[in-house]
């Protein structure tokens, strides 16, 4: 009789102690992220000033975006696997390595070819949040609330994340005027932040439990390497060199004609890079592909809204807003994102997770398509990005935290890795397609540099009709998706 009422109470002590581990754990994870946070955020007002400080051009700085963009795409799915296979902590504590070394590599860097191998290099920490997803979700599995306990911790995250960015964007000015704008004082701020993450990371946070007798997929990775490597160089090269470059699209075909062999290799190897069979399962595709969709407006369409902000209304359309104002702007729109990351775990437990993914979804097409009709004010222009933000901020921390919970024991890093990478393409994409849509339609404006109205709506539209389908395609997703479910016997004893 004593058995059961042991078992019976086992689930409140458990839920005590994953509940206590997770907190503290998210505790160091989010100054990680507020770290990545001021990565990107810092260099983006100094931007005119190390195009002076290196000698080069403004067009010239698409290169190290460009550069870093692919990076990303491609080294996510590689450690986010490798933190599968050997612990999640092990690949952070190294991609924060190789972004620290390249943060400090930036700041002695004094020409251009050398500021764009640091520049990509220090890319790595695009694979930070995944990492830390998969981190968290590794220790609620202990309990039957780990689902949940995840969503609460990725909103968390995100939080530091746009804290991070704001205080990256308001402070790199700044320091760089108070060391008399030194340009390499100035780069060593963010340097020593990574520094101390790795610390924060070594001494704080705990190791996950791989699963034993994996292996590595080399040729998967490999394959799969050249083919994101393809297309992505034809989707930045169609940004650079314009619409006009026949060999662009000849690039991304051979892209997508490589993802053929890629597919027939991993389905018939015991451990593939990339498990498609879990990807068609109706709780993972539409996971995925939603995070490709809201990549094309969260990654992509910062440019044309910035342009757009800026537009001289002579042209009969834009704002005329300069640098400072359209800082404002930004800044409602980051803080919106971190009211969505807050709310959603609150709706989700209202009503269902998939529920909330679905309604976030739609915020994003509605604020997004709400610039066809309402684009003639500041406030108009604010508001629209603040509805957009909520919706993005809420997807942003879902989810890797909905992959998470979808994803088969020993998968889940590479399962929140691919949100990434797939959000990655999704905006590089974008960038690409909004890039040769504005440039077409410049043949109609007033002012020399700018685009024309219809060329800006098209842009917006195809935001927010991304975000529609991307509603649509979870309606798939089982009703009762994500949610919490009994914790795994084998890992309620397993060492903390």
């Amino acid at each position: 009789m004593t058995e059961p009422a042991s078992v019976s109470t086992a689930p409140s002590s458990l839920r005590g102690k994953a509940g206590a581990i997770t907190l503290g754990l998210v505790g160091y994870l989010f100054f990680v992220e507020f770290v990545s946070g001021v990565l990107q955020g810092y260099y983006v007002p100094l931007i005119s000033d190390l195009v002076l400080y290196l000698g080069i051009t403004d067009a010239d700085f698409n290169w190290f975006e460009a550069a870093q963009l692919l990076l990303s795409a491609l080294v996510v799915p590689v450690l986010a696997k490798l933190g599968d296979m050997i612990g999640h902590k092990k690949v952070l504590l190294i991609s924060t390595v190789l972004t620290a070394g390249a943060s400090w590599w930036l700041v002695f860097a004094d020409s251009f070819w050398v500021f764009l191998v640091a520049w990509a290099l220090q890319g790595f920490y695009v694979v930070w949040l995944p990492l830390e997803v998969a981190l968290i979700f590794d220790r609620g599995r202990r309990s039957d609330t780990g689902a949940s306990q995840t969503r609460r911790a990725a909103g968390y995250l995100v939080v530091a994340l746009e804290a991070g960015a704001i205080v990256g964007a308001l402070g790199g000015a700044r320091v760089f005027a108070a060391f008399n704008e030194n340009v390499m004082l100035t780069l060593m701020i963010p340097a020593i932040a990574v520094t101390v993450a790795f610390f924060v990371i070594l001494f704080g946070v705990p190791e996950s439990s791989p699963q034993p007798g994996r292996r590595l997929d080399t040729i998967g990775f490999v394959l799969l390497t050249i083919a994101l490597l393809t297309v992505t160089s034809g989707l930045t090269f169609l940004r650079i060199n314009g619409p006009a470059t026949w060999w662009v699209y000849a690039l991304m075909v051979v892209g997508l004609l490589l993802l053929y062999p890629f597919g027939k290799w991993v389905l018939k190897h015991p451990d593939p890079a990339i498990d498609l069979r879990v990807l068609r399962q109706p709780s993972m595709w539409p996971v995925q592909l939603t995070a490709g969709l809201v990549g094309i407006s969260i990654l992509g369409a910062q440019a044309p809204l910035s342009t757009f902000a800026g537009t001289d209304p002579v042209n009969g359309f834009g704002l005329g807003l300069d640098a400072a104002e359209r800082s404002y702007i930004i800044g409602a729109y980051l803080v919106a994102m971190i009211i969505g990351a807050l709310l959603f775990p609150l709706v989700s437990r209202r009503f269902t997770p998939r529920f909330a993914l679905i309604a976030a979804s739609v915020t994003v097409g509605l604020g997004y398509l709400a610039f066809l009709v309402n684009n003639a004010t500041a406030v108009g222009v604010t508001l629209n990005m603040v509805v957009a933000g909520i919706g993005s901020g809420a997807l942003v921390a879902a989810l890797p935290a909905a992959a998470a919970a979808a994803a088969p024991l020993g998968q889940t890093g590479i399962a929140t890795g691919l949100t990434n990478t797939t959000k990655t393409i999704g905006g590089a994409f974008a960038s690409a397609i909004f890039a040769v849509v504005l440039v077409l339609a410049a043949g109609q404006a007033v002012t020399e540099t700018a685009s024309s109205l219809l060329g800006y709506l098209v842009v917006f539209a195809i935001c927010g009709g991304a975000a529609l389908v991307a509603a649509l395609s979870l309606v798939f997703v089982p009703r009762l998706a994500f949610g919490d479910v009994a914790a795994d016997p084998a890992l309620v004893d397993a060492p903390r």
